[in-house]
Order: C-alpha cells, then structure tokens, then sequence
C-alpha cells in the first residue's frame, strides 16, 4: 500500500496535459487537451472526491488558460475515482461509453459514505468483539462477516476521501465502438475497449500528438484488478494500445509510460491466466494460487492483494461462471492476503 504523493500537472505534448496523483486506491490520473489561449478545453476524467476534483481543476486553470472553459469531459469509465468530481465541470458535455454510463448507477458516492461510517465502526472495535461480529456474520449474515473481517483494510484503502457531498454526474452524451472529437483544432477519438476492467473502458487517442490515455486499461507500478473482465478482452485492450504506436501512454494509475508498460501489463494478464489454469487443474483454490505468486509474480508492483481478485475471476472465466463477485467479500479476502503480505515483510525486516 503506497503513500500518496503530491500531484502533478505535467506537458506531455504541446497543449497536452496528464495530472498525475500517486498514491494508492483512489487516487487516479487525469488529462487535459486544450486549445491555444482561453479556446476551450477537453478534461479527461475527474477525480474521486470534490476536494481532489477541486484542486486539480485550480492547479489546471493557473497553467493553463484554456482550463477556464472546459467544454467536454470524457469518463474513460465508471469507476468512482474517474467520475465522482463531475459536477464541478459545469456546463460541459460529459462523454462516455453507454456501458460505462449504465454501471454508474449501480454504485453512488452516498453508499461508499455508509461502507466507510460502518467499517470505521468496526475497525475501532477491540479485536474480541470483531471475532464475535465475524461469528454472527458467518452463521446468518455473510456480508456482516465479510465486512467485519475487512473493515481496517477499507478504512486504509478509502478512509482518505470524503463522499458527502458528491452528487452523482452521469454523461450527457454516450457511444459504442468509436467516436471522433475535435478540440481546438486536434482530433480526438474515443475507442472503446470494455468490458475489461470494468463494463465499458474507453481510450482516448490523440493521433496528432500521438498520446493515449488508457483509464485504467493500465495501472502502472502497481498490480492491476479485473471487476469486469473477460481478461482476453483486457490483453486485447492492450493490443489495440499497441497498435496505436503512442509516443505517450498516461494510465489511470501510475507515472506515464510508453508501449513497454503495455507490454508488461499485457504479459502480467497472460501470466495469471496461466497461473489459473495450472492452480485449477491442480485442485488449489485462487486464495492459495494468489499466496504462491507474492514472491515471484511482479513483487515490485504495490497491492499486491489484487492478485485474489484477478485469480478469482480467471477462475470463474474457466468455470464459465457468469455470476458477480460480492465486493465485500472481495475485499475481505484481499484483506486476508494483505495480512500475510505484512507478515512476510514483518519476518522479512526481523531477519
């Protein structure tokens, strides 16, 4: 679990911007693609919550006139951290794919705000009452059970940001496949990669300037995490990226980077599907494929956790399993494998 950094505003090509946050969950990147002078403006992607958003668009607006009138916003996907800052752009024409606009509804800042109340709840509880809560969730109320086992690790995931507030933003304009834009003069295309990591995933192309900014089709220095998949649709995402040839590559999370990173990403996916199906063949379950991997599978990649959550979905891809992962639970079996992740590193310091 990284530390978050102070944010940059940085010119990746002429009247091009990325803002880069590093940091853990959460803290996403954005873009800027702006016209000479005050001459409008494309924003790719807001941020998780007002007072991040807030910042990011002052900091925006002091380098870059054209940031006063940003006219279109582009959500490369439905995740919070992409989207929640919306209503700040006022006036914009908010631009996503049709599935990402749809899996926008199935989660609300309003609900995150709850999960947090309660997991703070939990998390200050002396360690005999969890264990006695846990017992009572397992016996009648699994999300009780998973809440309680994972309410320290969401706190330190989440317990960062502020929900209240937020007041839910949805596209004003949707697509499929592609669509093609004009900013100031430069094209843009939007080109459609999902359902990967999430139901509908978006790159935004500049073929002028040759940059590309993925969502989060790419996190880099960290251990990507598949809600949606198929995975083949993920390393095929990273295929047309590739094809692309940019010069940049902005990611969702992460430093910029160019088609090596997407060719590490792509040969990490190829890896855990490989690792899935042996661990399959052989009987393990994805928890216990997932532990085997720490030492070996990208140990210089932060939240290393995610490996439960992407094995579990490749298994369930193996066992044609359609159905839905409850998040709670998910997040307390990444909890379960962070606790042996800081053992590790506890023995590790000791010796």
């Amino acid at each position: 679990m990284g530390a978050h950094a102070e944010p940059r505003l940085v010119e990746v090509a002429e009247h091009v911007h990325a803002y880069l946050q590093r940091g853990s969950w959460g803290f996403s990147n954005a873009g800027l693609i702006a016209g000479v002078g005050t001459g409008g403006a494309l924003l790719v992607d807001t941020l998780y919550d007002l007072s991040l958003t807030r910042r990011m668009l002052d900091d925006m607006r002091r380098a870059v006139p054209a940031a006063a009138r940003i006219q279109t916003l582009v959500n490369t996907h439905a995740n919070g951290d992409h989207c929640w800052g919306n209503q700040l752009v006022e006036g914009a024409d908010i631009i996503s794919s049709r599935a990402a606009a749809a899996e926008m509804l199935e989660l609300k800042p309003s609900l995150m705000q709850l999960l947090l109340r309660a997991s703070a709840g939990l998390a200050r509880l002396p360690e005999p009452a969890r264990q006695a809560l846990g017992l009572l969730g397992r016996l009648g109320v699994p999300r009780l059970a998973a809440l309680t086992e994972g309410a320290a690790f969401v706190q330190e995931c989440f317990g960062a940001f502020e929900f209240r507030d937020i007041r839910l933003t949805l596209p004003t304009q949707t697509f499929e496949g592609r669509l093609a834009l004009t900013v100031a003069e430069t094209p843009v295309e939007l080109i459609e990669v999902g359902p990967a990591h999430t139901q509908g995933d978006v790159l935004v192309w500049l073929p002028k300037q040759r940059v590309v900014f993925t969502g989060d089709i790419l996190f880099i220095d960290s251990h990507p995490i598949v809600w949606e998949g198929p995975i083949a649709n993920w390393i095929a995402a990273c295929d047309r990226v590739l094809e692309l040839d940019p010069s940049v590559v902005v990611p969702g999370h992460g430093p910029l980077t160019d088609a090596a990173g997407v060719r590490e990403t792509r040969a990490y996916w190829q890896r855990i599907v490989e690792a899935a199906r042996q661990g399959h063949a052989s009987g393990a379950s994805p928890d216990e494929v997932a532990r085997e991997l720490l030492a070996s599978e990208a140990p210089h990649w932060s939240e290393a956790h995610r490996l439960v959550v992407n094995l579990d979905t490749a298994y369930r891809e193996l066992n044609a399993d359609r159905s839905h992962r409850d998040p709670l639970a998910m997040f307390a079996r990444m909890a379960r494998l962070e606790r042996v992740i800081a053992g590790r590193g506890a023995v590790q310091r000791a010796t």
